[in-house]
């Protein structure tokens, strides 16, 4: 008989914790989700990935300008404060399609600062679309790349060896690793063509890192607004789910146990009617409770439409206060994570399969 018992107890106990766990999966998970849709909502409104590439591109084809240096700024500092708003290195854009003959590398006498990157430019454009009067494309598949290249060097007579002479007498970075390839390759244009891909490829993944990077350290800002303006204290969050477990058993037990129950119940609910205070308890799980305590919580009536409060005095009382700091720092620490891992954890929780 006992047995039976304690079986029922660790299952209890094991759902409460199984409980607990996934309430806080849920709300890393779902605030995670909100830091990422943030930091993509300013990627794409000022364009970030495209001026990443095309200021690559033009550092690696036009080289660093004399007045203002590399187009890529080195300091993380300079590449979300300069780059986003102070200098906008896409060519502008064009709906003409590219020309039958690509235009011929500039003598070096009358050498533009942006030669070659708009005879790139003329070679792609093709798959652009505007954006606010510049260049969109934040992808050059390494393939396209590499015929680009070989449709500039057709238009030196194909040429290989006097389209590298160019480059060189242009004084444009982009000689060294052609001419790596070209030697490598042996003369033979199908395994120059092959090598200027692969070279693309790896400089693009060199990229991806780069870029990687820095939005980490965009990742890691929003990550700290969000757990201060949702003053999400994750360890007072634990506490409240566990609250609500607790509080549901006991509602399930006051079913279950007859009038004698119900006057406990009612106590509880400081004289208040026991279903009316039920019913509002459990309408509020834990997650909603705390979103409640944020800058601007919204709440939603029984009747008539939904209302936004604003929560400054509450907000900085909970920012004062430094019982609560472990707990943002735990919210913190979480959201850093990022969605992807914490959707994983979620998965393996709950069973669900992942679709591959």
């Amino acid at each position: 008989m006992i047995k039976p018992v304690r079986r029922v107890y660790q299952g209890a106990v094991l759902s409460v914790y199984v409980d607990l766990a996934l309430g806080l999966v849920v709300s890393f998970l779902l605030l995670s989700l909100l830091v990422s849709g943030v930091n993509e909502a300013v990627v794409r409104v000022l364009s970030i990935r495209s001026k990443f590439l095309w200021a690559y591109l033009r550092d690696t084809m036009d080289g660093a300008d004399d007045k203002s240096g590399s187009w890529l700024p080195a300091k993380v500092r300079d590449v979300f404060t300069a780059l986003p708003f102070l200098r906008d290195p896409r060519p502008r854009h064009s709906d003409l399609p590219a020309p039958a003959e690509p235009g011929a590398l500039p003598d070096q006498q009358d050498r533009a600062g942006d030669a070659m990157i708009n005879l790139l430019y003329e070679r792609v454009r093709e798959i652009d679309h505007a954006k606010r009067g510049r260049t969109s494309i934040a992808n050059i598949p390494p393939g396209r790349f590499a015929v680009a290249v070989m449709e500039l060097a057709a238009g030196e007579d194909g040429d290989v060896d006097g389209f590298l002479e160019k480059l060189k007498a242009i004084d444009s970075p982009l000689y060294g690793p052609l001419k790596g390839a070209w030697e490598t390759a042996q003369r033979d244009l199908d395994r120059f063509r092959q090598g200027i891909e692969t070279w693309f490829d790896g400089e693009m993944q060199r990229l991806s890192m780069l870029y990687r990077r820095y939005v980490k350290w965009v990742v890691t800002v929003l990550g700290l607004l969000v757990t201060l303006v949702f003053t999400m204290d994750g360890l007072e969050y634990a506490k409240t789910l566990l609250r609500d477990n607790a509080f549901r058993a006991s509602v399930t037990a006051v079913a279950e146990a007859g009038p004698d129950a119900y006057n406990e119940l009612k106590s509880r609910c400081a004289g208040d009617d026991p279903m009316r205070c039920v019913t509002e308890t459990l309408s509020q799980p834990a997650l909603v409770t705390m979103l409640d305590q944020a800058l601007v919580s919204v709440s939603i009536p029984e009747q008539g439409d939904p209302g936004v409060h604003w929560n400054g005095g509450l907000w900085w009382d909970r920012i004062s206060t430094p019982s609560h700091w472990p707990g943002f720092l735990l919210t913190y620490v979480a959201l850093l994570f990022g969605a992807p891992f914490w959707w994983d954890v979620f998965r393996r929780i709950t069973g669900i399969k992942s679709r591959r």
